[in-house]
Parts: C-alpha cells; sequence; structure tokens
C-alpha cells in the first residue's frame, strides 16, 4: 500500500486496470481517482486502487464477517469529501456471478448485495463503496440473528471514556458467560461484538441488550447512558443498542471508515484494550491487514451462545 494507487492484479491502461479475484476477472475504473485526500495532520492520500489493494489483502480476514449477509453500501464516487450514497438496492447493472438477496419491505422488496468472495470486494471497491454495513442475520435466517453488538458511542472525540466502558461491559458479560470481542469503529468508538447461536429472534437479542446496558448505565449513571437523545445524554458515553434489530446494520470487521487517512473498523483482542497508544482510529488501508494476520478473535465467534442461561445470570446478579 503506497497511497499512489497500488500495482498489483493487472496491467493499467484507457483510465482502467483488470484485476483477476478469484474465479472473476473485475475492470477497474480510473484506479488513480484520489477517494481520500492528503490531509492535515499527515494523514495521507488513498486512491481507488488503494482501496481495491486494500480489499484484495483484506478478503481471507474480511469474507467470513461478511459471506451470507445483507449489505447497506455506503459509497462515495467523488471520494470522501463528496456527496455519500447509502445503497440498500442492489443495482441492475451489478455482474451476475453478485450474489443477491431478496428481502421483504413495506409496500415491495429490497435486493441487498451478499459478498461471498474477493471478486465482490474488487468489484466493490470499483465502486467507490467505501464502508461496507452489515446485517447481524445471515441469509436463510434473516429473523434470527447470529451476533450482538454494543456500540460505544463517547459523547466527544474520548477514547479513554470508551476504554473504561469497554472494560466494564467485558467484566458483566464474562459474569454472564458470554464471549465477546471488541473492535474500534475506525470513527469514535468501539463495538463489541458477542456471538449468538441464532435461537433468539432480534426482539429478544434487543431487549436482552437493552438490559445489559440498563444495568451498566445504573451502576454508573454518571459516566454511562442509554438515553437515545443526544440532549439527555450530557457527557456520558452512550451504550447503542439499536443495531440489534431487524433490517439494522453495523459495520463490517476490517470494512473502511470515510473519513481522513482511510481508518478501518478494526477486531483487537481485549488485551489490546491496555495498549496506551490505542484509539478507534488506530490502523488505516496500510496496517489493518497486519493487525488482522495476528487473528485478535481466533477461536471467539465460533463459541455461539444462546441467551437463555445469560438471561438467567443477569437476572441473578443484578435483578
Amino acid at each position: 500500500m503506497t497511497g499512489s494507487g497500488g500495482t498489483g492484479g493487472g496491467g493499467r491502461g484507457g483510465g482502467a486496470r483488470t484485476v483477476r479475484a478469484g474465479r472473476h476477472t473485475v475492470e477497474v475504473h480510473r484506479p488513480d481517482k484520489v477517494l481520500f485526500p492528503a490531509g492535515e495532520g499527515g494523514t495521507e492520500e488513498y486512491t481507488k486502487g488503494d482501496l481495491v489493494d486494500y480489499h484484495r489483502a483484506a478478503a481471507p480476514f474480511m469474507l467470513p464477517h461478511l459471506r451470507g449477509r445483507p449489505l447497506m453500501l455506503e459509497r462515495h464516487p467523488d471520494g470522501v469529501d463528496g456527496p455519500r450514497f447509502m445503497q440498500k438496492n442492489t443495482p441492475e447493472h451489478y455482474p451476475e456471478w453478485i450474489d443477491r438477496v431478496e428481502v421483504g419491505k413495506e409496500g415491495g422488496t429490497v435486493c441487498h448485495t451478499v459478498c461471498d468472495d474477493s471478486a465482490t470486494l474488487v468489484y466493490l471497491a470499483d465502486q467507490a463503496a467505501l464502508t461496507l454495513h452489515r446485517w447481524l442475520s445471515r441469509t436463510g435466517r434473516l429473523d434470527r440473528p447470529d451476533r450482538m453488538v454494543f456500540d460505544l458511542d463517547p459523547a466527544q472525540d474520548d477514547f479513554e471514556a470508551v476504554r473504561a466502558a469497554a472494560r466494564l461491559l467485558a467484566e458483566l458479560l464474562d459474569e454472564l458467560k458470554l464471549p465477546s470481542a471488541p473492535m474500534t469503529t475506525g470513527s469514535r468508538g468501539l463495538h463489541v461484538v458477542v456471538p449468538l447461536d441464532g435461537r433468539q429472534d432480534f426482539d429478544d437479542v434487543r431487549e436482552f441488550a437493552r438490559a445489559v446496558a440498563d444495568v451498566l448505565a445504573a451502576a454508573h449513571p454518571d459516566r454511562l447512558t442509554t438515553a437515545a437523545r443526544k440532549k439527555d445524554r450530557g457527557d456520558r458515553l452512550y451504550l447503542d443498542i439499536q443495531r440489534n434489530a431487524y433490517a439494522q446494520t453495523a459495520v463490517a470487521p476490517l470494512t473502511v471508515r470515510a473519513r481522513p487517512g482511510a481508518p478501518v473498523a478494526t477486531p483487537i483482542s481485549w488485551d489490546q484494550l491496555d495498549d496506551p497508544a490505542l484509539h478507534a482510529r488506530r490502523w488505516t488501508v496500510a496496517d489493518a491487514v497486519e493487525q488482522a494476520r495476528t487473528r485478535p478473535w481466533a477461536g471467539i465467534m465460533n463459541r455461539p451462545r444462546a441467551l437463555g442461561p445469560a438471561r438467567r445470570r443477569l437476572n441473578a446478579l443484578h435483578g
């Protein structure tokens, strides 16, 4: 990753670059187009070609978190300084080999893109889909989430408040015997992800997540809040559980955020939370794959849990 468009995976010519990814060849248009301009504070410039190279390198680590999940695509065709488009419906011109899933909605359906292979990742980079927002459930069982997400959202860009809240949440989840994994968001906070066995529907999962957040907020009312309205939060960190609802999305692990310097939502280990250099934008497209290679979530996502026993423990401990 050089910040100058990249060269791996094919030739240039006529303003396009041909990239081979798995069983498919993808034409990348205008690979030298700047998506992330160099900015204040020494942030690097990154092009569409750099985003393609990042998606190719990150694919082995990203795809396990994307396969079978409907996506909402955050597109920035003119880069992070241009207009943003939130795309749920898959355009007809997308290649036929890209997977899709038809999802019912009030008055019709939505045909979501599903990213099951590296070629789709490359194609989405060509479409300037900078951030991939994923469902917490999979096709075939769309009403049964297999992930629960707590979004730790500080009132200011204050990572120390995030770090403290994450420790409190981790301690409570440990008491409930629920495995959990933290992830920098690439923005200001952290997500804490809990693998589920898919037995409960979204209403049950959100109700449980709300109960956990309420227990923490009640124990630390000066530091934490579950108030949905910003005006009611003051300087307290918001424990956001709203993503645990049908058709809601959360940023996918290792996806890029539309912020200066191309920061990446990056899985970390709980031990890394103690690193004083850690912050929400610690990793970018230049080094997030190096962090991913350490496999900080190893063994966690394949330990899904039912929420019934955890609910009983929560009631016994904090009822």
